[in-house]
């Protein structure tokens, strides 16, 4: 009878189709610089700072179904070609994913996971600047998938042609 049972749970999992589930988030590495505080703070009369955004993301096996995938956030904020301050930020996740393969697996841990993730990236960074004694810093929503396709349009125009190889 428990081999029955057994076999009818194996049966139903491959039934239900692909499976993807965060099963837990994380803060892997941080770090706030502030070259020059005090200097920076007497500036803020004129506050017009220039914000530079960097986003990029990794991910890698870590056991049968399961992935971490990581977010790199990286925000350098100048004013006057001065570096007021830089965050950067490796928000984390695992995932468990399985029936999912090839192309869909590649755009899911490329676009559908750093979105998840990426809300908690935006409060560290707005905690980490508000402590460091800046105003706040609000970064703005990100379409993961436009920089997926946008990424994979990249790739396939620097390709070369079969016609050319």
């Amino acid at each position: 009878m428990t081999e029955e049972n057994n076999t009818a749970a194996a049966g139903a999992t491959e039934a239900r189709g692909p499976q993807l589930s965060l099963q837990r988030f994380y803060l892997k590495d941080c770090s706030f610089e502030s070259p020059n505080p005090v200097e920076s703070f007497q500036g803020m009369a004129e506050w017009k700072p220039q914000m530079n955004l960097n986003l990029s993301s990794t991910n890698s096996a870590i056991g049968e179904n399961a992935r971490e995938v990581v977010l790199k956030v990286e925000v350098e904020v100048k004013q006057d070609d001065k570096t007021i301050y830089l965050v950067e930020i490796q928000q984390a996740g695992v995932f468990l994913i399985s029936g999912i393969e090839g192309e869909d697996l590649k755009q899911i841990l490329a676009s559908y996971c750093p979105s998840l993730l990426y809300p908690y990236a935006r409060e560290a960074v707005s905690d980490m600047v508000s402590k460091g004694g800046f105003p706040q810093l609000l970064l703005q929503p990100v379409n993961f998938d436009r920089l997926y396709q946008q990424a994979r349009e990249s790739e396939a125009a620097a390709a070369p042609t079969e016609g050319n190889a």
